[in-house]
């Protein structure tokens, strides 16, 4: 998108940590636009596990419609599985969200920031991992039959399309012109002969079109287990719905942690609204409490800028993060800090 002087945000804040982590975030993102000389006007949305007990539906009829009037999308986190099964909430408000608007790229990058301390004693890789969004095993496709008898059967079927396979695979290309040149297609060919086998044929195929990226194919298990030995020779990660979520867990773990894991939703065509979202969870054990790490909605918040546009304002941003986060008394307590979340937020917007 080009940038411009006004940008019209729907904040979700969610379940849980998503409300404090939101509400954080958005300290260093007014003092980031106020620097660059834009605006942000924001619509907030009480869509969550609340709303479902209080009338029956994670968001209104219409909240599709709702959300396509603005520019993108700012989510905290949704869930409270001890009250609201996970598949109520995931189908009645996110998944909605990615498919209606076709979001189906999921970007998640994964650096371990100065001052921070990971479980790997290497801190020099810098990883993309992009996960297709809307299709493959999460398609939905499936269901179950004899429930309750010992004759049950449950099926879930992966739904791999050309069209789906082919526009990940060549936004994985594009970012990896981008980057360093080198892009990894995941996948697990060896055991799933169809559809992983037409993922590599994809691969190879587009491979064909962008010469100057030098491709390696993995399976899933061999890039699981090179993101935690040699971390520092992978670059941009391509693989499907699921595949891309273990791994992008596993790129959090070696970041230090889900406080750090951002995301971005995207679509990267016009129209519609992409969504940016931390991806710990609401974790409701600390929810309330001023404990949560407000640096992955901040992060989410830097990858929401740079679609819109406003990529001085989103270096800025992450900049401001990474000098936050070289103190670690400035930091909450899962860094070893003693900030709370909205302390720790306004340290970052002061460096801004």
């Amino acid at each position: 998108m080009t940038a411009r002087a006004e940008y019209s945000i729907a904040l979700i804040p969610g379940d849980g940590i998503g409300v404090e982590v939101l509400e954080a975030a958005r300290v260093p993102l007014a003092a980031v636009a106020a620097k660059h000389g834009f605006a942000i006007q924001e619509q907030h949305y009480d869509w969550s596990c609340q709303r479902y007990l209080d009338t029956g539906a994670m968001m209104p009829e219409d909240g599709i419609d709702q959300l396509r009037a603005h520019d993108a999308i700012l989510l905290g986190a949704v869930g409270w599985p001890a009250r609201v099964p996970d598949s109520v909430s995931l189908h009645g408000l996110l998944l909605p969200i990615r498919k209606r608007f076709d979001l189906f790229v999921n970007a998640r990058p994964h650096r371990l920031l100065p001052g921070i301390e990971g479980p790997l004693r290497k801190s020099d890789f810098d990883i993309l991992c992009i996960r297709e969004n809307t299709e493959g095993e999460y398609a939905g496709a499936g269901g179950r039959v004899h429930v309750g008898t010992p004759n049950e059967v449950a099926v879930e079927t992966a739904i791999l399309t050309r069209a789906g396979v082919e526009r990940i695979l060549r936004y994985g290309f594009e970012q990896a012109r981008l980057r360093s040149g080198r892009l990894a297609s995941v996948t697990k060919s060896n055991a799933q002969r169809h559809t992983m086998v037409f993922w590599d044929d994809v691969t190879d195929e587009l491979a064909a079109q962008y010469p100057d990226v030098e491709v390696t194919r993995y399976h899933v298990d061999a890039i699981a287990a090179r993101m935690i030995t040699h971390p520092e020779s992978l670059d941009v990660l391509v693989a499907s719905n699921l595949f891309g979520d273990i791994l992008s867990d596993v790129g959090a773990a070696i970041q230090g942690g889900l406080g750090f894991a951002a995301s971005a939703n995207i679509n990267p065509s016009p129209g519609v609204p992409s969504m940016f979202e931390p991806v710990h969870g609401s974790a409701p054990d600390i929810a309330g409490q001023g404990r949560a790490n407000p640096i992955a909605a901040i992060w989410s918040a830097a990858q929401m800028l740079a679609h819109l546009g406003e990529r001085e304002a989103a270096a800025d941003l992450l900049s401001a993060i990474a000098l936050a986060s070289r103190n670690a008394r400035g930091l909450t307590p899962d860094c070893g800090g003693t900030a709370t979340t909205t302390q720790a937020a306004r340290r970052i917007a002061e460096l801004v």
